[in-house]
């Protein structure tokens, strides 16, 4: 049953602007370069510059050559555009565009250029002396080949691949011989169905001295215990001595266990990293800078500001008014994005200032054991803000210090009591476990229980899963696999 009914409901909503500036908050300087370059191509009423060199650049005489009655209206000193923008004769709606949602990011996806490997790849297999169905079949696979340069696929599956998509009978034999023409293509290992093919496969492109048979007997016959590093097993299988084991490793370890990605990490374009905040320290004293690329001088364009003015006294014209709604629609956007630019400046000193005040000692020495635990809801409370305010500042922003080009997100950590009851950042336990691990015998590498006893006589008394955590956090594999001979 259809029943009509009026209710009252409270709702909170972001307006356009608060969720511009929540957009703005989130990028780092080179971001809001971009960002607002773009702004100005799209917006005609918003212009680099400041104000007082547009009202420099003025003469005098033209300021002001109405003697009529609105001539106290268009003096440029007590120009407000607020003035112009009630006209209710504009509905409301033809002022506002909306055609996402309001939580809606705009993103476009950058499309790829150059070469890929899998085109290498058949440039190559052009080269080599084959009949047109070992091209037809080792391009197949060609196309089955992972970023990494794996054969993932079962070939019986591509056996039915061939027959039911392009209508090609093939035996699991002829592809086979297919896959051997692609893997004696460049670069060496790729079209291997697994790590141990890989590596063997490369292996035979090298020239044949000692230390590569000793290399091919490890990974052919005694992989397993390789990867385990159980060294003591390889001895005495293959009966060589340590050196000629070392040799033998330092051959496998040269080798690429990805080689399809060759190619793409020669071409990585290398990240550069544009500080947001600079802060020094001058007699004992901190100082914070922002980057001025955050802080740019715009400014509504002069010449929508007149023709705002024109229009306006032609408002009866049909032209005139549409024309109004246009510059109005760009005098609104350009408004609301001067002030969320200098919203986001104000809230991204704020922050950073109550984080060096929480981080004194640290920006002072420099010494990560000096960091106190910091989480978001500390800063939160510190500015007044909400916490998703506080993680957006965070994100992807860096400060510029005496000890190097730091994230933001390097000073939030939680917090661990240690035996004389004082509460520490987990930061400072990471870097007690760090310099351990980096000073341990690597013949005989720290196990988490040796690790754990070693926070317990430096008074944290932390459990053995906990310090396995922190051990990974750090990207340190487990005491087995960082044994060297």
């Amino acid at each position: 049953m259809l029943k009509q009914g009026l209710y009252h409901k409270l709702q909170q909503k972001l307006s356009p602007q608060q969720i511009q500036l929540m957009k703005l908050l989130q990028v780092p300087t080179v971001e809001l370069e971009q960002r607002i370059k773009q702004e100005i191509e799209e917006n005609p009423a918003l212009e680099e510059g400041d104000d007082q060199d547009d009202e420099e650049e003025t003469p005098i005489e033209e300021q002001s050559t109405d003697t009529n009655d609105d001539s106290e209206a268009e003096d440029r000193d007590d120009f407000d555009l607020s003035d112009y923008y009630q006209d209710d004769d504009t509905p409301d709606y033809k002022l506002t565009v909306k055609n996402t949602g309001p939580d809606e990011e705009d993103r476009e996806m950058p499309l790829a250029g150059g070469t890929t490997f899998q085109d290498s790849m058949r440039a190559q297999l052009g080269l080599r002396d084959i009949n047109d169905r070992e091209e037809l079949l080792a391009e197949h696979l060609i196309g089955n080949l992972d970023e990494d340069g794996y054969l993932r696929r079962d070939l019986d599956a591509i056996v039915n691949d061939l027959a039911f998509t392009q209508n090609v009978m093939a035996s699991k034999e002829e592809l086979e011989q297919a896959l051997k023409e692609v893997q004696a293509l460049d670069p060496p290992g790729v079209g291997a169905r697994d790590l141990r093919e890989c590596l063997l496969l490369q292996l035979e492109r090298l020239p044949h001295a000692v230390d590569v048979r000793t290399a091919q007997e490890i990974i052919g016959k005694h992989f397993d215990a390789f990867t385990k590093k159980h060294y003591d097993r390889i001895l005495e299988r293959i009966e060589i001595d340590e050196e000629a084991l070392k040799e033998a490793i330092d051959v496998i370890t040269h080798l690429n266990p990805k080689p399809g990605n060759t190619a793409r990490d020669t071409s990585k374009p290398v990240q550069e990293i544009i500080p947001d905040f600079q802060v020094n320290t001058i007699e004992g004293q901190l100082e914070l800078m922002i980057n001025g690329r955050n802080a740019p001088e715009l400014r509504i364009s002069r010449q929508y500001r007149e023709m705002i003015l024109e229009y306006q006294r032609n408002k009866k014209d049909k032209d005139a008014k549409e024309a109004l709604v246009f510059i109005r629609q760009k005098l609104d956007a350009a408004k609301w994005f001067i002030d969320a630019i200098k919203q986001r400046q104000n809230t991204l000193l704020v922050t950073m200032e109550a984080i060096m005040e929480h981080q004194r000692a640290y920006f002072l020495t420099g010494d990560e054991t000096k960091l106190k635990p910091m989480i978001l809801k500390d800063i939160a409370e510190k500015v007044g803000l909400d916490i998703s305010t506080i993680s957006r500042v965070a994100n992807s922003k860096y400060v510029q210090t005496n000890y190097g080009t730091i994230s933001l997100k390097f000073f939030f950590s939680e917090s661990l009591t240690n035996e004389a009851g004082e509460e520490v950042s987990t930061r400072e336990v990471k870097k007690i476990l760090k310099d351990a691990l980096e000073a341990e015998e690597k013949r005989k590498p720290l196990t988490d229980d040796q690790l754990t006893a070693l926070l317990k006589e430096k008074g944290y008394n932390i459990a053995r899963r906990t310090v396995a955590k922190y051990r990974e956090q750090l990207n340190v594999p487990v005491a087995r696999l960082r044994k060297e001979l």
